[in-house]
Formats: C-alpha cells, structure tokens, sequence
C-alpha cells in the first residue's frame, strides 16, 4: 500500500492480526473460560486490564501458545539457511526466509495483542528500549552476564 504512512502500516497490521486470530477462534470452536462464547482478542485486552494475569490464565495460556508458534516460525527460518555443515544447501532459500519471517510476524503479533499492546504501544516501547541500546553501544560497557534490568526499568 504505497503512500500510506509507516504507523498507519503498523495500526493495519494489528488489526488485520486480530481480526485473523478472532476468524481463527471462531472456526475452531475455541471458547471463553467462561463458555459465553467464541474468545476474541478483546478478550486478552480486558484480562490485562483486570490484571488477570495468572497461570492457566488466557493471558499466560495464550502468551505460552503464541510464543511456541513463534519459536517454531523461527526454526523453519533458521532451516531457510545452510546451518547444517552436513547438507550440501549452499545458500539461502530466501523465497521461504521471507515466508517464515512474515509466519513469525503473525504470531509476533499476536502475542502483542494478547499482552495488551497496540501499534502505538509497541512504538512507544520501542522507542525507549532503543534509547536504552543506543546506549549501551556508545558506552561500551554492556555485558549481559552483568545485566540487572536496571536499564529496562523505564522501558516497561
């Protein structure tokens, strides 16, 4: 969609996501605790707005789900490049890197959605936690074995 803004971009995508997720919620019968009806991602929204956050929760359930599927997509990617010093793939089977790197974006997304976030959000969080990178390049003293979290404090 050439000429439409980059954060219009951004806002699209979460909702196409949703609108997805809902579609997929539907079809497959995956229901509310409660079983008052299909779950939705508003549904996630309003949990995190209770703070109902706790195991076996939708938001953890759903967090643990999503970020399974994620890590898969990441697998599939990884398979994309000649890692295996055994196999006689020479290059990158960039076709289907960009394949999985768009099935890892859906589920990204979605477990954006289900933590609460919206485009400007993830934006907003983003922008901070680059700061904090940013600095910790030009300082030249990050080491992660030293991390605290100290540095994400204002990210969160």
């Amino acid at each position: 969609m050439p000429g439409v803004n980059p954060m219009d971009k951004l806002e699209m995508l979460f909702r196409m996501q949703a609108e997805l997720n809902d579609k997929t919620f539907r079809k497959n019968g995956i229901m509310r605790p409660d079983g008052s009806g299909p779950l939705t991602m508003a549904d996630f929204r309003e949990a995190c707005e209770r703070g109902d956050l706790g195991k076996g929760g939708i938001v953890s359930d759903w967090l643990q789900n999503y970020a399974r599927a994620l890590s898969q997509e990441t697998a599939e990617l990884l398979d994309s490049t000649p890692w295996k010093w055994w196999s006689k793939d020479r290059e990158v089977d960039l076709r289907n890197a960009r394949v999985e790197i768009v099935d890892a974006l859906h589920f990204w997304l979605s477990l954006a959605l289900v933590a609460g976030l919206d485009a400007d959000e993830v934006f907003r969080l983003y922008s901070l936690k680059n700061a904090v990178n940013h600095e910790r390049q030009d300082s030249g003293s990050y080491l992660h074995m030293h991390k605290d979290g100290s540095d994400d404090r204002e990210v969160r």
